[in-house]
Parts: structure tokens; sequence; C-alpha cells
């Protein structure tokens, strides 16, 4: 990766992808069908977020959740997400995100059919690569309608 991608919020490097990763998803569902093009393309961004979940442990200095914690903020950069703490232990962490640009951009775009898949499904793959310690329980998104998204860590054994 060059030195100045690192420079680039998650915000803009979801939007860049989008506009590569859409045309190519629509271009394989009128070839492979929606279902299998899904897959595919699920499959390829799962392990691209397994591998920023280890990227980003590097970046910290450790995959504690005591560490995603600190790390959270860079999920935030460039006023991309805005979230409350609900609990924050060494063993738990709660977060409800009240907003999301990239939902928000993919609403404006008409990217609603795939905002999900390129954003909200990295999060599971994402945590897995971090720390396979650490489980991951989400309910509900903004990108699916909902009020806000319910994110919960929790450290097992």
């Amino acid at each position: 990766m060059c030195d100045d991608a690192s420079k680039v919020t998650i915000l803009v490097r979801r939007q860049i992808e989008a506009e590569i990763a859409i045309p190519l998803i629509k271009a394989f569902m009128k070839e492979v069908g929606r279902e299998k093009a899904l897959e595919i393309a699920r499959k390829a961004i799962e392990e691209l977020a397994a591998e920023s979940g280890r990227m980003l442990a590097k970046m910290v200095n450790g995959n504690s959740l005591e560490h995603f914690a600190k790390a959270k903020d860079v999920f935030a950069q460039g006023g991309a997400l805005d979230f409350q703490i609900m609990e924050s232990s060494p063993d738990r962490l709660a977060l409800n995100v009240t907003r999301c640009r990239f939902a928000e951009t993919c609403k404006d775009h008409g990217w609603n059919e795939f905002g999900y898949l390129l954003a909200c499904g990295r999060d599971f793959a994402m945590i897995k690569g971090f720390n396979p310690k650490i489980k991951l329980t989400r309910t509900q998104t903004l990108m699916e309608g909902a009020p806000f998204c319910d994110f919960r860590f929790k450290m097992t054994e």
C-alpha cells in the first residue's frame, strides 16, 4: 500500500471503492446472476475486511478490546460516524452509531442496494481479523433504516 493511502479517511475510501465496486458487481450480476455475484463480492469484501482488522491491530500495537476501543476513532475520521459509547470495560464495548455518512452517501447516490454489502457487511470479518476472540453482535443498522447501529463487542475466552 502506498504511504499516502493512510492519509485518506475510511469514508473517502469507501466512496472510492463503491464507485468501482458497484459497476463491477452489476456487470457480474448480468453474467453470473444476482445471487452468485453477490456471494463472490461478499467473500472478497470479507477477506479485505479481515486483513484490515489485522492491519488495525498492528497499527494500535495490540488486539485487546481496550486496543480496539482506542482505535474506534479511526472509523469516525472526517466526520464519517457519530457514536455514543454505551459501555466500555476491558471485556465489553457497546457503541451506538447515531450517524453514518456512508449510509447517507449511499442514499444520495442510489447505492442502497449495495451499501450494506460494501460497508456494514465488513464489520464482522474486520473484528475477526483484529482478534477472533472478540465477538460482535449487532441487531440493526442505519443503512437498513434503523435509528442507530447497535455495536456490541465482547471479549470471549
